[in-house]
């Protein structure tokens, strides 16, 4: 026999649980990640909806597009950074719970932080725009008849 161990110390050795740990947390994130999608998608298609009057009053106006366009994007995009500040400030304060589960980078690590920030205001970025198109596309007409 050579190189004899305590089965202890080969499950404690072991990078299979390591690697099972990022596989799941890498699988769980992914996961959020789309389901924040969906959901900031499904808010701001439903606040569309429900401001269908708003804006086609404004369009009628003289609003243009790009203006209702802007509008809608602003309104998700501050949503988000309230968001993201108020997780960036949670996911700082719960660092030393985490400490154990990263690999290769500190807990306090701005980079990770900063990509993070800018993957979720993408994701909300991207998921607003079809809703935010919609709302370019109200007849003013239409819209104000409805009422």
């Amino acid at each position: 026999m050579y190189h004899e161990q305590s089965m202890e110390d080969v499950i404690s050795e072991s990078l299979s649980a390591r690697r099972f740990t990022r596989l799941l947390l890498g699988t769980f994130a992914v996961l959020a990640l789309v389901l924040a999608g969906v959901g900031i998608y499904g808010v701001v298609s439903y606040t569309v909806t429900q401001s269908t009057h708003e804006i086609g009053v404004r369009m009628a106006l003289g609003a243009d597009r790009q203006a209702v366009l802007g509008a809608v994007l602003k309104g998700a995009m501050s949503m988000a950074g309230a968001g993201i500040a108020l997780g960036a400030a949670t996911a700082f304060a719960v660092t030393r719970v985490m400490k154990e589960l990263l690999f290769g980078v500190s807990a306090t690590d701005p980079v990770t932080f900063a990509a993070v920030a800018v993957l979720l205001a993408t994701v909300t970025l991207l998921a607003s725009y079809i809703p935010a198109r919609r709302a370019t596309k109200v007849d003013p007409i239409v819209a104000l008849r409805c009422e």
